[in-house]
Parts: structure tokens; sequence; C-alpha cells
């Protein structure tokens, strides 16, 4: 059973923590799909993760070998690489299923953001409504610490 870990970025992009996580992911041996909402979204991270420090192995759904990608960037719900890891951004959806059915789920959210705020929150309650194991990570005091646990 996996647990579903919330990124409060509050000192850090977005692209900085995604890339940090990936890095992580892929060094556990997880295969990854990173959800978002807007196809316009995915593509400015698709081109971020191209030009990072690191090689970062990806493609972005759609494409001929969508199976074959160990991060594959995507809007849909479902995983073609077979990923065991879900990395959601911007507000994408996530269940209580997939928490328990995958290794891992990052849900990584801008802290500046009004609605981002209000969405993580509503997906922190929802998932621990449902008995999910979540813990709650924030880099408000320049590293990151766990304020909270299911």
């Amino acid at each position: 059973m996996g647990a579903a870990y919330f990124y409060h970025l509050t000192q850090r992009s977005m692209e900085d923590t995604l890339s940090m996580l990936l890095g992580k992911a892929r060094g556990a041996g997880w295969r990854v799909a990173v959800r978002g909402c807007e196809v316009r979204r995915m593509a400015h991270l698709d081109d971020r993760l191209w030009q990072s420090d690191g090689f970062v192995p990806h493609g972005v759904a759609g494409g001929a070998h969508d199976t074959l990608q160990p991060i594959l960037l995507t809007t849909q719900a479902d995983c073609p690489n077979g990923a065991t890891c879900i990395m959601a951004v911007d507000g994408a959806s996530v269940s209580a299923e997939e928490v328990a059915r995958m290794e891992r789920v990052c849900i990584l959210f801008n802290g500046h953001d009004p609605q981002e705020l209000d969405t993580a929150r509503g997906q922190w309650k929802a998932l621990k409504d449902a008995g999910a194991t979540a813990q709650y990570w924030s880099d408000e005091s320049g590293h990151w610490e766990k304020k909270a646990e299911t």
C-alpha cells in the first residue's frame, strides 16, 4: 500500500521540486506519471526537464512510445507507461484507490496560489477520509519539513 506525499511549495519552484523528486523516484526504480491539467503546462514541463542539469529521461503522452517511457507527462488518468508513482501538479486529481495501488503519489502545489491551496486541502481531506496514508511536507523554512501525517 502506497502513500500520498503533499509538497507545499513556498520557497522552491514547481519545476525544481519536480526535477528533484523525479530523480529520487527514478533512483528507487519507479516508473512515473507526471499528471497535470493542461497540455500547454505539460509542454512547459517537458521543455524544463530537457533543460535541467541532469538528464531526466521522459516523454509526453500521445507519442508512439508511451509504454516505454520511464517518466510520462500526461493530462490523463491512465498510466500507459506502467507507472508505480504519480506526481500530480497544478491541482490534478488523484484517488484513494491510486494511492493504495501506487508505491507513492506526490501532490505538488504552489503555496502562493489560493486555488491550489484549496485544491490540496480538499485532496488531503478526501484521501484522509478514505483511509489513505498521507504526509504533508513544507519548504517554508528553507528546507523540507514534515508537518503532518495520517
